[in-house]
């Protein structure tokens, strides 16, 4: 029900937005490829909203919308609305290339905000940096996302709302041998997906520097059904702890089938666990005893944190999850940064969102790092009978 209710929602905005402005036409001298219109703010929205990822990419675009619409009952900025514009880039990083020139070049987006896995924003990063429109994702951990893999150079149009992979990495393999005090570990990860690969690469490397051992390395790739044949080569391992640094499709599946092995072990991953289907696929009884790191905690007494979840659940229903907070927070930095570009140029607000600094958001106090990385808190999360706790938040070192 959540799922058609948000995808409801995130159409409706589209068709919404569109009656609300009126397109002008015109705009200023730009060096970007599309001309931005001049009497509004037109934001793309890039998300998962159907595939292996669809929870992700609704949740973010609660999130998103609500911080959007607050500030078009406010009068907009400077008198410009902001028109969001949310296309479905299906989980898939090839159609996420399509949505994001569809959103460039038809609907004449001077900024997208989205995606919300590494893989799927990495799909726009180029397009995006040939265009010169800058990209803000919700969500995506992944190094490479805004800096060249090959010249380690900064991408200059592309930041994001959330930590990313190394510190995610490093936080899960420091609570297993400093809170858990476990010193083996067994890595089981998604060679197709670069969010669970950098994870793993992060995890082994800490866990290793710290002292532990890493007793099996195995793999699969997204789409997969049957683990077992890989789960009980790891059991004859028989390491302390299981890192599973996947989403939640295949991390359900993982947990269920290990737990039918008589794997007993904890077994962590990373906030590509959070959704409401984890529990539906894995069963609450075998999720206990599991951790992983994420954005934040609804749990959180923080009096910014009680008051969004408050909102949220009176918007559409439930808890929010990570998705929709750094869906939230996401758009609380675009907005910060149209303000202070105050038109709707794409080079401006890419140069503005580069000096973003301290942007009070759920997750944190935002500024960026030279590499457009904001640096801030993570939450550990610990599954009870199928439900989410908060067990610990680790702070930036």
């Amino acid at each position: 029900m959540q799922w058609k209710k948000s995808f409801v929602a995130a159409v409706s905005l589209v068709v919404t937005a569109s009656l609300l402005t009126a397109c002008s036409g015109g705009g200023s001298k730009d060096t970007a490829a599309n001309a931005p219109v001049a009497n509004e703010f037109v934001i793309g929205g890039n998300f998962e909203l159907s595939g292996g990822q669809a929870t992700f990419g609704k949740a973010a675009v609660n999130g998103a919308k609500m911080v959007f619409d607050k500030v078009n009952a406010e009068g907009g900025i400077n008198g410009k609305k902001i028109k969001f514009v949310v296309l479905d880039n299906k989980s898939e990083a090839t159609e996420s290339t399509n949505v994001a020139t569809k959103l460039i070049n038809s609907e004449k987006a001077v900024a997208i905000l989205g995606c919300t896995t590494s893989g799927d924003t990495l799909g726009m990063v180029q397009l995006a940096m040939d265009k010169k429109i800058p990209v803000l994702s919700t969500s995506a951990t992944n190094p490479k996302v805004t800096v060249d893999e090959n010249t380690k150079k900064t991408n200059d149009f592309i930041f994001r709302a959330c930590f990313i992979d190394p510190f995610q990495g490093t936080v899960m393999a420091n609570f297993t041998l400093n809170n858990l005090k476990l010193n083996t570990a067994a890595v089981l990860t998604d060679n197709q997906a670069p969010y669970s690969k950098g994870l793993a690469q992060f995890f082994k490397e800490s866990f290793a520097k710290g002292g532990g051992e890493i007793v099996a390395d195995e793999g699969y790739v997204t789409g997969d059904q049957d683990f077992k044949a890989t789960l009980t080569k790891i059991r004859g391992k028989n390491p302390d702890v299981l890192y599973v640094p996947g989403y939640y499709e295949e991390v359900g599946k993982i947990v269920k089938q290990a737990r039918e092995l008589g794997m007993t072990m904890p077994i962590m991953g990373g906030d590509g666990w959070d959704s409401p289907k984890l529990t539906e696929i894995a069963g609450a009884a075998a999720l206990n005893n599991t951790f992983f790191s994420n954005h934040y905690s609804s749990e959180d007494t923080d009096p910014l944190v009680v008051d969004f979840v408050k909102r949220y659940k009176e918007l559409y229903g439930d808890v929010p999850d990570s998705m929709a907070v750094l869906g939230y927070d996401g758009a609380l930095i675009m907005v910060d940064a149209l303000k202070r570009a105050g038109e709707p140029n794409a080079v401006k607000i890419k140069e503005a969102l580069a000096a973003t600094k301290d942007v009070q958001t759920v997750t944190g106090k935002i500024s960026y790092d030279e590499q457009h990385n904001p640096i801030k808190a993570a939450a550990i999360i610990e599954m009870k009978d199928g439900k989410q706790t908060f067990k610990d938040k680790v702070a930036p070192k």
